[in-house]
This record gives C-alpha cells, sequence and structure tokens, in this order.
C-alpha cells in the first residue's frame, strides 16, 4: 500500500476559514518521466555562429500533433505519482557553415513573414527561418491580460522550446450585483503528450465554467469545485482525439495531463482550487500581517513532509519533490478537487501560480519580498516583475502567475 497524501487546509492568518471540501487524492498508476524530446531533425542547416539553435525536435503547437516516443525513466517511489520532470532543451550539435544568401523573392511577399533573426529569410509553416533556421517565437512564448483588477503573465522561460503553461481570468457580479473575480493557472505535465493543448484546455472551460455559475447564484466554493471538473472532462476527451493508430505505436505516451489551481475573490471571500503543484499564496497589502500559501501540493514532497518521513527543506531538495500525485487526465485516478474558503480581515493580493515562478519563491516570505508593494493597484506590473524574478533565477520552468487584488473590486478597475 503506497500512503495517500493528506492535504490539510493551512488557514491564512488573521483570515477566518470557512469549512471547505479538501479531499486528497487516492493512489494511482505510476507514469515515467520523459528523458528527452525525440530525435534530431535532420534536414534543416546548421544554425548560423552565435544563433540559437534549433530544439532536436519540432515544437508541438496547439494544433495537436503529439511527441515522438521517449525513454521511460525509472519509476516514481510509490504508487499513483507522474513524474513531471522537465526535459532539456539545450539544441543539437552540428558544424557550422555559411549561410545561403537570402531569397529576393521574400520582400516581393507582402504576406510573407520575415525572421526575427536575420531579418531576410522567410519563415516557414513549422515556425523556423528558411535562411538561417532561427525559430521564431510564437503567441504562447509570452502573454499578457489584463482584465479590470485582475492580470496575469505567461512566459515560455529560458530553458524549454514551448509553453506549457496556461491561463484565463476574468471579471462578473454576484447575482446581488457584487463584483467577482477569477483566475485560474494551468500547467502542463511535460511527461504526458500534447501538455501544452491540456493546460490551455483546462483553463478555458474551468474559467467558462466559474463565469457562468457565479452569477447564477452557485456558491463560489460550489462553483470551484465544478470549475475543475469541467476542466478535467476537457483534458479527458484530448486523449480521444489522438489516432488509433498513433495510440498503437506509442502505447507507453501518458494521455494528455495538467495541473490546475484557481481563485474566487468576492468582496468578502476568497475560495482557491486545485489539484496538483501549482499553488495560491496571500499577501495582505499593508504587510502588516504574514503572508501566507493557501494550497497543498499534491506531491512527492508534500506526501513526505505530510507522512513526517522528511522535513520541508530536505523533501523539496530531493530529485523526487515534483513527482506530483493528482493531475487532470484520462489516467488520473479517482479525480476529487481540493477546495478552501477563507474569509481575510484586510485587503490583500491572491497570488495564483505555477511552480515555474514558486520554485524561485517558494515560502510565502519569499514570495512577498518578491512582489512589489503596489500590486493590489498594479496587478499587470506586479506580474511581470514576478516572472522577471523567476527569470532572473534562470527560468528553468515555464512561468506563469495571476495576481487578484481582494477585495473584488468593480469592473473596470484596472492597472495605474
Amino acid at each position: 500500500m503506497h500512503p495517500a497524501a493528506p492535504h490539510p487546509t493551512p488557514a491564512a492568518p488573521n483570515a477566518h476559514a470557512v469549512p471547505a471540501s479538501d479531499a486528497a487524492s487516492a493512489g494511482g498508476p505510476v507514469h515515467p518521466a520523459a528523458a528527452g524530446q525525440g530525435p534530431a531533425v535532420a534536414d534543416r542547416p546548421a544554425p548560423a555562429p552565435g544563433a540559437p539553435a534549433r530544439p532536436g525536435a519540432a515544437p508541438t503547437g496547439v494544433q495537436g500533433t503529439s511527441n515522438p516516443a521517449q525513454p521511460a525513466a525509472p519509476a516514481a517511489p510509490s504508487g499513483g505519482v507522474r513524474l513531471d520532470r522537465r526535459a532539456s532543451d539545450e539544441g543539437g550539435g552540428g558544424d557550422d557553415y555559411t549561410l545561403q544568401a537570402p531569397d529576393p523573392r521574400v520582400a516581393a511577399e507582402p504576406h510573407a513573414a520575415v525572421c526575427v533573426a536575420c531579418r531576410a529569410g522567410r519563415v516557414d509553416d513549422d515556425g523556423y527561418c528558411e535562411n538561417c533556421g532561427h525559430a521564431q517565437p510564437r503567441e504562447r512564448d509570452h502573454m499578457e491580460q489584463e482584465c479590470g483588477p485582475v492580470a496575469a503573465v505567461s512566459d515560455r522561460g529560458l530553458r524549454h522550446h514551448r509553453n506549457e503553461d496556461a491561463f484565463a481570468v476574468g471579471t462578473t457580479t454576484l447575482p446581488d450585483g457584487s463584483p467577482v473575480s477569477v483566475a485560474v493557472v494551468c500547467d502542463g505535465v511535460s511527461s504526458a503528450t500534447r501538455p501544452d493543448e491540456a493546460s490551455l484546455a483546462a483553463s478555458r472551460a474551468a474559467n467558462a465554467s466559474l463565469l457562468d455559475a457565479l452569477p447564477r447564484g452557485t456558491h463560489p466554493q460550489q462553483a470551484m469545485h465544478e470549475a475543475i471538473l469541467a476542466a478535467s472532462e476537457l483534458v479527458n476527451a484530448l486523449a480521444d482525439e489522438q489516432p488509433a493508430e498513433a495510440r498503437e505505436h506509442a502505447p507507453q505516451q501518458n494521455a494528455p495531463a495538467c495541473t490546475i489551481v484557481g481563485a474566487v475573490v468576492t468582496a468578502g471571500l476568497l475560495v482557491v482550487g486545485w489539484v496538483g503543484d501549482s499553488r495560491v499564496y496571500w499577501i495582505p497589502v499593508d504587510r502588516s500581517a504574514p503572508p501566507a500559501r493557501l494550497t497543498e501540493d499534491d506531491s512527492w514532497a508534500a506526501q513526505m513532509v505530510a507522512a513526517g518521513l522528511m522535513g520541508e527543506a530536505e523533501a523539496y531538495a530531493d530529485h523526487r519533490a515534483h513527482a506530483i500525485t493528482g493531475w487532470l487526465g484520462a489516467d488520473a485516478y479517482e479525480l476529487e478537487p481540493h477546495t478552501a474558503a477563507f474569509k481575510p480581515d484586510r485587503p490583500g493580493v491572491v497570488v495564483v501560480c505555477t511552480d515555474g515562478l514558486w520554485n524561485y519563491a517558494e515560502s510565502a516570505d519569499e514570495m512577498a519580498e518578491a512582489m512589489p508593494a503596489d500590486a493590489a493597484a498594479r496587478p499587470l506590473h506586479a506580474a511581470r516583475v514576478l516572472v522577471g524574478h523567476a527569470l532572473d533565477g534562470g527560468g528553468h520552468d515555464n512561468v506563469t502567475v495571476a495576481l487578484v487584488p481582494f477585495p473584488a473590486a468593480p469592473r473596470g478597475a484596472g492597472s495605474a
């Protein structure tokens, strides 16, 4: 029998907890981590000296192509664990040689995309320059959105060839006309197929579910529970879209999967919900009270700490720390979303983020120190600062953060 990780709901200091449903996920099948990015592409010229190398495999976009089969890593140490270890994105080798002359016809084609690196070559359909081979920026490499008082920023980071994170934010009103803000953040599981599609589908589904349920009078905590289930259904459906032939040739590949975390903020209530190891932090505006982490990871490290087998510092330093024990996906075992509700007694900022950020600001105190003091008034600026903090720290993972001021402000309020 493998130990199930309990998930206590930590209450924010100086906040009154509302009864919350928080069922722990049961164990499930073991999923190996991906060990590489697939075979190198041999039909392209080597990049110019000094230019970034083309990744070893063509990127998988939102259109639904899947990665080639990957060698399995050692199995996780306990049942129900999925390894979310990120593979290296270092480019392949090859001798440099003189580039071809630019195609003079590119300038004559008004709709042809021109390479951002050499400023001369045409960009082909898979997003690479036909002249120098440089990968072009994609829409999801860096995303920002401000929706009233809520803001979010997502970045590919410095080590990965694509962004597998996604977010969705929105505002609406409750039946009594009072404002409510919503933020959902998802992190694709890299050892799964099409993780970028899973995170995008889940974030959009959860956000749409919340914005539909809250104005109809559904309690925010129940609405969060239902939103996570709606996201799970959409991620599960992605597994059915894979052609049978592809499943037959790569049966060891995991179904599309992602983590999810969300927050609903009203005039007097803060509700969070999650599955996986993405987190929510509470930072008081005046910093007169200590900040707090409001979620408990579904991860190997959290499992070890909860069982009393390791201290937190030791567990999170272990190479198995980020093996997750809960996720959204067709191969997830007995999904039961965690939710918790709080009534903070002072204004603050809710930080909703993936591990690409909290790896560089793990404790609540570190997150508060990294966040600008004016985050409640300028959430988009503060979100950019937090993403920059992760990139300055090394940017080893995709980085996504959404900031939601508490209490909820009327729609139309935003960054100064």
